[in-house]
């Protein structure tokens, strides 16, 4: 007699198998709504596994099987449920409202559920559970997938983007390292106060550093850090101005960092292999892709900058026009911060008298690029312009201008009297006032 425990978990990968084969048959969609569906499933494998770890802990539902568990969930499971909450729909469903395709999960999942027993258990209040995972889990996936595929929302899906490999780097990868070395571990949480502020701490350093990255793709490049997903235009500013793979580098560190802080070396053995696949095949393929797109211009940057080394002082193009920090003559505070700068001589910068400004409307200091992209005014500017100096005050150019923080230190900065005013033009005054 076949076990019913092995039946149901060999019939969710078939059914996940076979439904999205049919589906890619039918549809046989195009390169960016593959990757859309592809990014849908990623995301959902580590979103399912916290999904269910909270299942079980809330007493929604758990599962009653034995071997091929990840954190106590069903590998065959978590697989096929991923698959079926992000590629199948992504691809079946990709112009149907989104309430639909919710309202579509929620009944296939009504006859699932009770039909995955005896691997699932359900409790009196699982449903509760299914509406969390529906809008936790499906709701994004299936927004990152249709953004993907439709090329929209770009700050919205790099963000979507960047949790899915924060998952998949720092939640999944560690556990499966942890189960499958079935080795020890200690939980942070338990560690001294102390510890844990400097611990966490040293982890914000190389965090900023990915951060900062992922923007600086969205702000400058228009594109995002996945390989289907590019950017349009080849990044050589902010953290790339320093070091060429700032995602891979803050990826490594910080998994070096979170096994010594866990205290399990089997982390810090996954974050060399990280090193080695990036250094080795992705490095390769990388460098081929972007000398395809870029030609001299990435041959050119790639000379000038390392690819995990980073440079102390910033490296731009010589044969380009120079950036430009609009700073007001006629405001006393604001002309010292412009001579700070000024006497910094940061590289590709040049400081400008903001009363020259062809608008003659400017109402903040405000950094202009040199590449043509979006201009950024208040701290965002004085943030810029900090990366232009060295590596140390870029990292507090970097923190400054990401989301929140940027917001929260304008507040503060209006409040103590950098609030907008209003500049009046100056025609005889020269620009530009400081070259560096």
């Amino acid at each position: 007699m076949i076990d019913p425990h092995l039946l149901v978990r060999a019939a969710s990968l078939y059914v996940a198998a076979t439904l999205s084969g049919a589906v890619w048959l039918w549809r046989r969609p195009g390169k960016r709504a593959s990757a859309g569906a592809l990014l849908a499933s990623l995301w959902n494998v580590p979103a399912v596994l916290l999904l269910n770890l909270a299942a079980v802990h809330v007493g929604w539902w758990r599962f009653d099987a034995r071997g091929g568990l990840l954190l106590g969930t069903p590998v065959d499971l978590l697989l096929a449920w991923a698959w079926l909450w992000g590629t199948v729909p992504a691809l079946a469903l990709p112009s149907l409202p989104l309430a639909a395709v919710v309202a579509s999960a929620l009944a296939a999942d009504l006859v699932l559920m009770p039909a995955a027993a005896p691997v699932v258990v359900l409790g009196p209040r699982w449903l509760a559970g299914e509406a969390a995972g529906l809008a936790a889990v499906l709701v994004p996936g299936q927004l990152l997938a249709r953004w993907t595929a439709r090329d929209e929302h770009l700050a919205g899906r790099a963000m979507l983007q960047m949790l899915a490999f924060i998952g998949l780097m720092f939640f999944l990868l560690p556990a499966i390292a942890i189960e499958g070395s079935s080795s020890a571990w200690v939980n942070p949480l338990t560690l001294p106060r102390w510890q844990l502020s400097i611990a966490v701490q040293a982890l914000a350093l190389p965090a900023v550093l990915g951060l900062t990255a992922v923007q600086e793709f969205v702000a400058r490049g228009g594109g995002t850090p996945v390989p289907f997903d590019p950017p349009r235009r080849l990044v050589a500013t902010g953290v790339y101005a320093y070091v060429a793979n700032p995602m891979q580098v803050s990826a490594v560190v910080l998994l070096l960092m979170a096994g010594a802080i866990v205290r399990n070396p089997w982390i810090a053995v996954a974050a060399v292999m990280a090193h080695i696949y990036s250094a080795g095949l992705a490095g390769w393929d990388e460098d081929e892709d972007l000398r395809r797109r870029f030609g001299d211009e990435w041959t050119t940057y790639r000379r000038a900058v390392r690819r995990w080394t980073p440079r102390l002082r910033p490296w731009h193009r010589t044969d380009r026009p120079l950036a430009r920090l609009y700073v007001a003559e006629s405001c006393g505070m604001c002309s010292e911060v412009g001579q700070w700068f000024a006497d910094r001589r940061p590289p590709g910068l040049v400081i400008v008298a903001a009363e020259t400004h062809p608008s003659q409307s400017l109402r903040r200091i405000t950094y202009e690029p040199a590449d043509g992209s979006r201009a950024a005014s208040g701290i965002e500017a004085v943030a810029r312009a900090l990366e232009h100096i060295h590596l140390g005050w870029a990292m507090v150019g970097f923190t400054l201008r990401l989301p929140i923080v940027c917001q929260l230190v304008q507040l503060l900065a209006d409040a103590s009297g950098a609030e907008p005013r209003l500049i009046c033009s100056v025609p005889n005054l020269r620009t530009p006032s400081r070259r560096t």
